[in-house]
């Protein structure tokens, strides 16, 4: 049976609760939206890294189409939630202000296997993340919303990594070389777009403090997370990385990667 997407117009709106709706999840959403939107530019780098492989591009358009369709719901649910919040303009204020190098030709990752690599970690980062703010908002649509774009999310990471053993067998990428691009692509969270995303999405027109976006932003981020997230993107970033996705070593950096998330989303709250 083929698989059907879903749409924004199918989702339970008539059940919007805006009295569940937690402040601080708001804005995250509001946030998340903003990058999900920009999927399309994101495809344009894939297409342009596998320029000779239109059976990958074919399939970066369609990931684009459905990671642009993530944004459209998020946002319609910010606005619908913050009637003074506006989606579009948000958006202009990001693009304005967070730019993309779509013009590359090769992958900074050093080849296409590690592009792919990279793009595992991505999925396994937004689908651990909509599971668990889908499991702490008491809010339906959103609830409904982050149900759907997890599965979306895990659906894309099976993707890529079926087309990353394709390229594994042509360039011989080992564990090591996986593993150091897995890394590289988790430290990558914390660089300026998500911490851009927040500013974007709700501090309007005042100047960016990258500091206080990025605090502002990891404090509620990361305050969603449970254990079991944690084990399962851990699970995920070692099958992408070549290592065995569950054992000893897996429970250890799960552990501590909950740990680290804990401790960083505590000390913000601190400082706040």
């Amino acid at each position: 049976m083929a698989y059907t997407h879903w749409t924004v117009d199918g989702l339970p709106w008539d059940q919007l609760d805006p009295t569940k709706v937690d402040a601080d999840i708001l804005k995250v959403c509001k946030a998340a939206a903003l990058v999900e939107y920009n999927g399309h530019i994101y495809a344009d780098l894939l297409c342009n890294i596998f320029h000779d492989d239109p059976a990958f591009q074919q399939v970066a358009r369609d990931w684009a189409v459905e990671e642009v369709q993530h944004g459209e719901a998020l946002g319609r649910w910010g606005e619908a939630v913050d009637p003074s919040w506006n989606f579009q303009e948000s958006v202009q204020r990001f693009r304005d202000g967070y730019k993309l190098d779509t013009n590359a030709t090769e992958s900074a990752r050093g080849n296409r296997s590690g592009e792919l690599v990279a793009r595992c970690i991505v999925e396994t980062g937004t689908s651990s993340y909509y599971t668990a703010l889908g499991e702490a908002t008491d809010e339906p649509v959103l609830k409904e919303i982050c149900r759907r774009i997890a599965a979306d999310e895990l659906r894309h990471y099976k993707l890529f990594y079926d087309h990353l053993k394709r390229y594994l067998d042509k360039e011989g990428l080992g564990r090591f070389g996986r593993l150091r691009v897995a890394l590289s692509r988790i430290n990558e969270t914390e660089d300026d777009e998500l911490s851009f995303a927040y500013h974007a999405a709700n501090n309007g027109d005042a100047p960016y403090v990258r500091e206080q976006a990025f605090a502002a932003y990891c404090r509620r981020a990361y305050s969603y997370y449970k254990p079991h997230h944690l084990d399962r993107m851990v699970a995920m970033v070692f099958k992408a990385s070549g290592l065995k996705p569950q054992g000893w070593l897996h429970d250890m950096a799960a552990k501590f990667a909950y740990s680290r998330m804990r401790k960083k989303a505590e000390s913000f709250a601190d400082a706040a």
